[in-house]
């Protein structure tokens, strides 16, 4: 069964079965939990904040976000425990189960387990109107670029797309409320986002500026496509009132994690509270929309918690070979 809409009678039902939470076996449940989110002005601290709180009350735990470095972080603090729950993209993922995640080089993050599908991660570039920067090409030798925290997915693959581009440029890190700052302030050239849209930093900027969304090219996003794992993405014109039309963009998948040796009927308790009313997710972020059953199958990297590959298994049909599951 889907749950892509919902009517009233079972939205209901849904927050009667979370109530109910009091009859779960709670064995070896934590007392309260952490989720890794990113930095404060992006989407992943909105996202994971709401749906941590989400959880908590839902649940009757003490739970909520923390402020991380992202993805790359979340792998590693989900890996060892410090977080029970993180965000993270697949490209990041991938790399930290070969042992390449530059927060601990070498380590194979293998005890972070995929628990549930997310959103997409555009990538699109900001500039002030007033900077005459409207296209890639434009972006003059030596532009100062913010891409977001280090680590972070922006930071991990933007740069590298912008050098296929051919662009020259000098690297900037912070936290996207900082760098919508420094942007708005002079100090910097573009921002470089990766982040769920709306992107809240770049909504501020729209209130108090004009600012240019530049989308790519169909060559630079086939240049783009051809040496990344991302795939075809339009950031719709309705995001951002600045866009006038559809914006030619890329992305990647972001998935929820848990430390894969969370009990199993905690983390299926998480995410049928999560996965069970998509119109309370996407009241906590617009990214939501994407956070359906159905799109279980975006991963092709992780391991799933069994907690979680039971859920999906039971409620949406799921094919999760036992070889993708942890422990089995």
């Amino acid at each position: 069964m889907k749950f892509t809409t919902m009517t009233a009678a079972a939205v209901v039902l849904a927050a009667g079965a979370a109530q109910a939470g009091g009859h779960l076996d709670k064995t070896g449940w934590p007392e309260s939990f952490t989720v890794g989110t990113a930095s404060q002005g992006g989407t992943y601290f909105a996202y994971g904040s709401g749906w941590a709180n989400l959880v908590a009350e839902e649940l009757g735990l003490s739970g909520g976000g923390e402020v991380t470095g992202g993805p790359m972080q979340n792998m590693a603090l989900v890996h060892t425990g410090d977080a029970q729950f993180g965000m993270t993209t697949m490209g990041p993922a991938a790399e930290s189960l070969a042992g390449t995640n530059p927060i601990a080089p070498g380590l194979q993050m293998t005890s972070a387990c995929a628990m549930f599908p997310m959103y997409q991660t555009p990538f699109s570039i900001t500039a002030l109107s007033s900077s005459g920067i409207a296209s890639v090409a434009d972006i003059p030798d030596g532009a100062r670029i913010g891409f977001g925290p280090a680590g972070s997915t922006s930071d991990t693959y933007f740069p590298r797309m912008m050098e296929t581009l051919g662009v020259n440029f000098e690297r900037r890190n912070g936290g996207w409320s900082d760098l919508g700052g420094q942007l708005q302030d002079g100090l910097l050239d573009v921002i470089a986002f990766a982040a769920g849209v709306p992107v809240p930093a770049v909504s501020q900027l729209e209130v108090q500026t004009d600012v240019n969304i530049i989308e790519f090219t169909e060559e630079e996003q086939g240049k783009i496509l051809d040496a990344f794992p991302v795939s075809n993405f339009a950031i719709a014109s309705d995001t951002y009132t600045t866009l006038e039309a559809d914006a030619r963009s890329v992305s990647m998948w972001n998935f929820a994690i848990a430390n894969c040796d969370l009990p199993e009927t905690f983390v299926e308790a998480v995410v049928d509270t999560i996965m069970s009313d998509n119109e309370r997710m996407v009241n906590i972020h617009k990214a939501a929309r994407s956070t359906l059953p159905e799109n279980w199958d975006k991963n092709g990297v992780l391991m799933w918690h069994p907690g979680a590959a039971k859920w999906f298994k039971e409620n949406a049909g799921a094919d999760i070979p036992d070889s993708m599951i942890y422990g089995m």
